[in-house]
């Protein structure tokens, strides 16, 4: 009797002890998920991008003020362009205030980052390597690298490079598309970079440099205005289109300005910005 009351206690111990355990792990499991649930809770929490630009009340748009006809300095020295006014047009239709802030191009990542600006807005070409750092708006204009040489250079292709001395903007993304045709690349015998297009320019006028390589609707719009001094070849170092650029985090305001800007493209407005500085309606649709 004492024996099968033994067995018996026994029996209850193990099937107790099995219960905990089974317990622990569903325990162990159903924390598991909790704590998921709150990694995703807080990390869509940590997204008020769009609730603190409109608490505080102003878009700071970062931008190189040399970087005619999208965001420069006219002759009264105030900032102007294509991109200054796509971006006041914006930030009226979020409701708050836009601050304009010249930065040094080379360093545009580390100010965002940094939060000493909200946005980079200014020709800012969307490249796989600029993926890593930055998240981008939709695609608004097209664009692509091109080569550029005074009228009286017998510069007429690419493989004419060789040998010669050839300028562009510090940090650009003429800089990488030059560097990613590494056959002409490692055929040229100097690449000068300089902190603007505009500098680029003058030292090709002067005879410092052989060609230039920047983005297509800047250096236009340089030549519109000595159109018998430079001439841009056929070929070109590729096509890429321009974005806004964001912090990787930021996802609420790159929905909201995907939204205005779609608005802007279906009402016109878009059109009749591009239409002031190009002469023609360019906005991809």
């Amino acid at each position: 009797m004492k024996k099968n009351i033994i067995l018996l206690l026994c029996s209850i111990l193990v099937i107790a002890l099995f219960s905990v355990g089974c317990g622990s792990k569903d325990t162990e499991e159903t924390l598991k998920e909790d704590n998921s649930l709150a990694e995703d809770t807080s990390l869509e929490e940590i997204d008020n991008s769009l609730e603190e630009i409109k608490e505080k009340g102003v878009l700071v748009v970062g931008l190189d003020d040399t970087f005619a006809p999208m965001g420069f300095r006219d002759e009264s020295g105030e900032i102007v362009g294509f991109d200054i006014d796509l971006a006041r047009e914006v930030a009226k239709r979020m409701g708050v205030e836009i601050e304009l802030k010249p930065i040094n191009w080379d360093a545009k990542t580390m100010e965002l980052n940094g939060k000493n600006i909200d946005v980079i807005w200014n020709g800012l070409s969307i490249t796989e390597e600029r993926k890593k750092e930055i998240a981008f708006s939709d695609p608004y204009l097209n664009n692509r690298q091109i080569i550029i040489v005074r009228s009286d250079s017998d510069i007429e292709t690419k493989k004419d490079l060789e040998g010669k001395i050839v300028g562009l903007q510090t940090g650009s993304s003429a800089e990488t598309a030059l560097n990613a045709d590494s056959e002409t690349a490692s055929s040229i015998k100097e690449i000068s970079d300089y902190p603007d297009n505009t500098t680029v320019l003058m030292e090709l006028e002067a005879g410092r440099l052989d060609a230039a390589v920047m983005d297509e609707v800047v250096g236009k719009y340089y030549i519109s205005k000595k159109p018998d001094n430079f001439k841009v070849l056929e070929e070109d170092f590729g096509r890429e289109s321009y974005g806004i650029g964001f912090r990787l985090t930021d996802k609420k305001l790159v929905e909201e300005v995907n939204k205005i800007m779609e608005e802007l493209k279906e009402d016109g407005t878009a059109a009749e910005i591009s239409k002031k500085w190009f002469g023609e309606d360019i906005v991809v649709k």
